[in-house]
């Protein structure tokens, strides 16, 4: 069975929020840069509590950084 695709804002609010660089998106929310770079690429679907912890930092809600796009047909 296909996975569901989950799109995210993060690049665009990084930049938003004075070009906040991966590295400290990381450190803000306790995951390695990696892990920031694989989630805007769309290759990771975080837990919900990093979820959370993003979206805290944007000021956000989860679903206004985050988008689930259903199943693939």
């Amino acid at each position: 069975m296909p996975k569901a695709e989950i799109s995210n804002e993060i690049r665009r609010l990084r930049f938003e929020f004075g070009e906040m660089t991966q590295a400290a998106l990381a450190e803000q929310v306790g995951c390695s840069r990696q892990t920031i770079v694989l989630l805007e690429q769309g290759r990771y679907a975080p837990s919900l509590a990093l979820a959370f912890r993003i979206a805290r930092v944007f000021g956000r809600t989860v679903d206004g950084v985050f988008r689930y796009e259903g199943e693939p047909q």
